[in-house]
């Protein structure tokens, strides 16, 4: 079975960067993971700050993606393990969460958006959808650290 997942409202919305469970990563805590990894953009810089400090994941967004500001030069090469920090960091902090997305099995997750071809299925629903391939991995991950040793 898929399961596709965008709006945060929605039945499988916490999977959605834009939930409203908070992070702790990097010593500081995060509103969203959508504010974490918007501010990644710009590690280090006073932009990081200014994009932690924004009223809602939609402005985090629109923060992250603003070409005027100077992204970080390894940002392509960075931004998929970023990615799976804070999503791990989202469903090993929040019990409820993990225990959600542990009973998905091992139904496909799909970010079901046509305004992202890469970390969604985009508009002809084959994109590269990296966020619901990062749920798979990180779900395949508290699966196993879940399961008492043998031996």
């Amino acid at each position: 079975m898929t399961i596709r997942f965008y709006r945060q409202n929605d039945p499988y919305g916490y999977m959605s960067n834009f939930s409203s469970h908070p992070v702790e990563l990097d010593g500081r805590s995060w509103p969203t993971t959508e504010h974490y990894f918007q501010a990644q953009k710009f590690a280090g810089t006073p932009h990081e700050e200014t994009i932690r400090r924004a009223s809602s994941p939609a402005e985090a967004a629109r923060r992250g993606r603003d070409r005027k500001l100077p992204l970080r030069e390894d940002w392509e090469s960075v931004k998929d393990g970023i990615m799976r920090k804070a999503v791990l960091a989202k469903f090993t902090q929040h019990l409820d969460l993990k225990r959600l997305l542990l009973e998905t099995g091992d139904d496909e997750l799909v970010e079901d958006t046509t305004r992202d071809h890469y970390w969604g299925c985009g508009t002809r629903k084959n994109g590269k959808n990296m966020l619901g391939k990062i749920l798979m991995e990180v779900r395949s991950a508290l699966r196993e650290a879940s399961r008492p040793d043998e031996g």
